[in-house]
């Protein structure tokens, strides 16, 4: 397999340094270029021709956001990874980059101590993306490598449920994009509640939640401990704490808690799944959006074994064909849809069993 070629794009010399060391010393990368800022990455690109860009937001003479716009006109599938600061005004940069084009993010390294701390989390972040962003753009140029042996679910008839009760939806990279596509769909008056785990930091997760509010018709919001999960909307877990459901009298709620990560992750889609299919069983319906990795599968595996559901995304339209890769190859997947048809399906498979419940305005808990 070839090496990689990543441009690093940043007015920082000292993270350009950073970058470049953590880039030269991975057999698989190789150091393409370096910028320190964008109008000079954009006329290096047509020179070195990049796999992989990694772009800083906040730059002099073309910021991040400007040469990522121009950079799209004329490379609209190369991958570019935002390298953003793990700030308030860093959160809301990073997503607009991301509904601008941008490929996935990179948290800048901050009060970690040292400069080998500061290495270590860059690299456990960036390496893994730059290889899964340049093998999902590029498939042909990647070595196959055995995966691990998965003895798929014999297939079985789908019995329609009476009644679904609740969505519980995973993503990771492209995650806030396909989370976009999909809520944007529904109606205000969607009959059931929806919950999610959404790789992302801490300040990130909340600015998720304010933007998807904005932009959709169903109410968004970041979730806080003991917060009603109700018809009509939705909650998103958030960054550094998982999400688990639990019942309050009458009510289900939200139990934020800081164990540790799952599949290197918190939250974890595994830890929501898992607590959405003890509660709900029969009556959950689980959705695994692109990202990389397998979080999600155990989780899926749990909410199959209740008898509930799992819709899965198709390799076409995600950006990173990973977590519901492992679902739909494990045999767990109802269906494997591409994104656009995500939405529609769920409306359909939600009114089964609920048109009387829909046409009089009441929504039942579950049992």
């Amino acid at each position: 397999m070839r090496k990689i070629r990543v441009l690093v794009v940043d007015d920082s010399i000292v993270i350009r340094r950073l970058l470049s060391d953590i880039l030269g010393a991975d057999p698989e990368i190789e150091l393409a270029g370096v910028a320190q800022n964008g109008r000079i990455a954009l006329a290096k690109l047509p020179q070195i021709n990049p796999d992989v860009v990694t772009l800083d937001i906040e730059m002099p003479e073309l910021d991040g956001l400007r040469t990522l716009t121009e950079l799209r006109k004329s490379y609209p599938k190369l991958p570019v990874i935002m390298f953003s600061t793990l700030t308030e005004r860093g959160a809301v940069a990073t997503l607009d980059a991301l509904s601008f084009g941008a490929s996935d993010y990179v948290t800048k390294p901050a009060n970690v101590g040292s400069v080998a701390a500061a290495m270590q989390s860059v690299r456990e972040q960036l390496i893994p993306k730059i290889k899964a962003l340049f093998a999902a753009a590029n498939p042909e140029a990647v070595r196959v490598t055995p995966r691990p042996a998965v003895v798929p679910r014999p297939p079985a008839a789908f019995v329609v449920p009476q009644r679904c009760d609740i969505v519980a939806i995973g993503s990771s990279t492209g995650g806030p994009q396909a989370l976009t596509a999909v809520l944007r769909q529904l109606p205000a008056e969607f009959p059931i509640p929806i919950v999610i785990v959404q790789h992302m930091p801490p300040v990130f997760t909340q600015h998720l939640a304010n933007r998807l509010n904005q932009e959709c018709a169903i109410a968004v919001r970041e979730a806080t401990e003991g917060a009603l999960v109700e018809p009509g909307k939705a909650l998103l877990a958030p960054g550094d704490y998982h999400m688990e459901l639990t019942r309050r009298g009458t009510s289900v709620v939200a139990h934020l808690q800081q164990g540790p990560p799952e599949n290197s992750c918190r939250p974890a889609v595994d830890v929501l799944f898992r607590s959405a299919a003890q509660l709900y069983g029969k009556h959950c319906q689980g959705v695994v959006l692109t990202g990389m990795g397998q979080d999600g599968l155990r989780g899926a595996e749990r909410i199959v074994d209740a008898g509930g559901s799992v819709v899965a995304q198709d390799a076409a339209t995600s950006v990173v064909w990973g977590m519901p890769r492992a679902v739909a190859e494990a045999g767990l997947a109802r269906q494997t849809l591409p994104l656009a048809a995500i939405a529609p399906e769920l409306l359909r498979f939600v009114a089964w069993g609920r048109r009387s419940i829909v046409n009089s305005g009441v929504v039942k808990c579950p049992s």
